[in-house]
């Protein structure tokens, strides 16, 4: 028996073969929309726990180095990118202006303090010294009251010896005219009433004198009973020279701060950055002078989108792939601004017109790098980071 030709063996194969091929591309099929389905939901199962924008930067504190005085700058210790320790000497001002200052001060300081020493050391005197001169005028007064009394008795006394001498001498007048008495009895007797009468007028004279002293005696008693106002005067003196102390203290403590400030030091550890002093530049109070920046506290500005915040809580964790190096790092979201960076621009946008667009904003989240990453400190304020927030 003859065996039939090869295409007639294939064309007789081909009826069986063609539904196992379309099985197997079937099974395959719908093996691959099955893997892409599950690759698919893996996908979005990964992606619907992440929040990430590429619209994010290292941030950090830059300190900047002003000067607080006027002056010639002498030296400068400080260069560029150098790493310095927080006290370090950067900047060096002429000191000799605020050296003479200082010792200028400090001399009338010396003489405003010996000026309110004395004061003070016055009142006291003062209220002693004024209080024995009241005691003294009202002895003064009691003595000239009695001596006022004792001259006025003492003018009646001798006006009482006038008037008898006068009597005297008006009987004796017609007895002489008689030759009943002698006539050097008569002018015994006018000798005696005119001694009586000068007695009497010098007695009311010093009587009127002991008055005078009396008056004399109450005024100074008036004067001295003014001790109260006189204390009170001298005791404003004493308060006004220590004031002026005060005012000396204040001038010496504000002439040795000047002169502290000639020298300026970095607050914190850091890198020296934008340097712009020099040697023989003359600066004035509040100009810039330099920066230092901590690299040790630093984090990370991200501005999501506004949609993108509906799942972002602080304390979250967070990838952030630093450009520069091609590396990530571990975070923890901080907290979240108050408002969108519009709001926070110099122009923030009006949106009260009738051609408005809207537009979706963006929100600035603080993230932190979590501690020993970093510590070559390669990280610096304002390089790009793609940071992911994981909210599952």
């Amino acid at each position: 028996m003859e065996e039939p030709p090869p295409a007639t063996v294939a064309a007789a194969e081909a009826p069986d073969e063609r539904p196992a091929r379309k099985g197997r591309l079937r099974r395959l099929a719908v093996a691959g929309a099955v893997a892409l389905l599950l690759g698919g939901l893996l996908f979005w199962r990964l992606r619907a726990g992440r929040v990430s924008t590429d619209d994010a930067q290292i941030d950090g504190h830059i300190m900047p180095l002003s000067a607080r005085i006027s002056g010639m700058v002498v030296a400068v210790h400080a260069h560029d990118n150098e790493y310095v320790e927080a006290g370090t000497v950067l900047v060096e001002i002429d000191p000799a202006d605020y050296k003479l200052a200082l010792d200028r001060a400090q001399a009338e300081l010396a003489s405003a303090m010996a000026t309110s020493e004395a004061a003070r050391t016055n009142v006291p005197m003062t209220s002693t010294t004024a209080t024995g001169e009241v005691r003294t005028a009202q002895s003064d007064v009691a003595a000239a009251a009695a001596r006022v009394r004792s001259a006025q008795a003492h003018a009646r006394e001798t006006e009482a010896k006038a008037a008898k001498a006068a009597q005297d001498l008006e009987r004796l007048k017609p007895l002489v005219a008689k030759d009943e008495v002698s006539r050097q009895e008569y002018d015994a007797a006018v000798a005696a009433a005119d001694s009586a009468r000068a007695e009497h007028e010098a007695a009311v004279a010093d009587a009127r004198e002991e008055e005078a002293g009396g008056h004399g005696a109450e005024a100074k008693l008036a004067q001295a009973r003014t001790a109260p106002q006189q204390v009170a005067i001298v005791r404003s003196r004493a308060q006004g020279a220590e004031a002026q102390a005060q005012q000396a203290r204040a001038a010496v403590e504000r002439a040795r701060l000047d002169l502290e400030h000639t020298v300026l030091k970095a607050t914190v550890s850091g890198v020296v950055s934008k340097k712009t002093v020099e040697v023989g530049q003359f600066v004035q109070p509040g100009q810039p002078l330099l920066a230092v920046v901590p690299l040790e506290e630093i984090w990370v500005t991200a501005n999501f989108k506004e949609n993108q915040l509906r799942d972002i809580r602080p304390g979250q964790a967070a990838s952030l792939k630093v450009d520069a190096y091609g590396r990530s790092y571990r975070g923890r979201v901080d907290s979240i601004a108050a408002a969108t960076g519009a709001r926070f621009s110099l122009l923030p946008p009006e949106n009260a017109t009738g051609n408005f667009v809207k537009v979706v904003q963006r929100v600035p989240v603080k993230i932190l790098f979590e501690k020993g990453q970093d510590p070559e400190h390669l990280l610096r304020p304002g390089m790009s980071v793609e940071p992911t927030v994981y909210t599952k």
